[in-house]
């Protein structure tokens, strides 16, 4: 089974052109696409502050424990996550079935002003990735089957 379609660079610009534009507008310091399963797809900001790779799965994993929570209040579904700090906060927010974007910001900003703004974000990098899927529904791959010590597969030449 795949969870994620097979990304071109020009689904990457337009991923990547999103975070840039959600972090202007709300002033957050980093943005981050990932899989539910806590695997790192994009990025945008200030990325020598922080663990990336351990946010991400931390991240996912603080949401989908809140999803368990939902279902044990017989809520269908609880779409984000916020955790405030004393310096930074994260928003994590529901891309579709498969992702999630990952906000963080100073804790100094309200979370309503990151919400507003990453809501629209999440929908335009939800609409380039089912793009992504429309154009060849077989492509894709399951990150979380990855084996990370023979990428060969994952990474081909681009076709012209």
């Amino acid at each position: 089974m795949t969870t994620l379609p097979q990304l071109l660079e020009e689904d990457m610009q337009q991923v990547d052109d999103a975070l840039c534009d959600l972090l202007k507008q709300a002033e957050a310091t980093t943005a981050l696409v990932i899989d539910k399963g806590g695997f790192l797809i994009a990025h945008q900001g200030d990325s020598r502050r922080f663990d990336l790779t351990t946010i991400a799965a931390l991240a996912s994993g603080a949401y989908m424990a809140n999803q368990t929570i939902a279902n044990l209040i017989h809520e269908n579904n609880f779409d984000s996550v916020y955790q405030q700090g004393e310096t930074f906060s994260m928003f994590v927010l529901c891309i579709d079935e498969n992702c999630l974007l990952v906000v963080i910001f100073a804790a100094r900003l309200g979370v309503g002003i990151v919400k507003y703004f990453a809501t629209p974000a999440a929908r335009k990098i939800a609409v380039q990735i089912q793009r992504a899927h429309d154009r060849d529904p077989e492509a894709g791959f399951d990150l979380s089957e990855l084996n990370v010590a023979d990428t060969e597969s994952l990474f081909r030449k681009k076709r012209n």
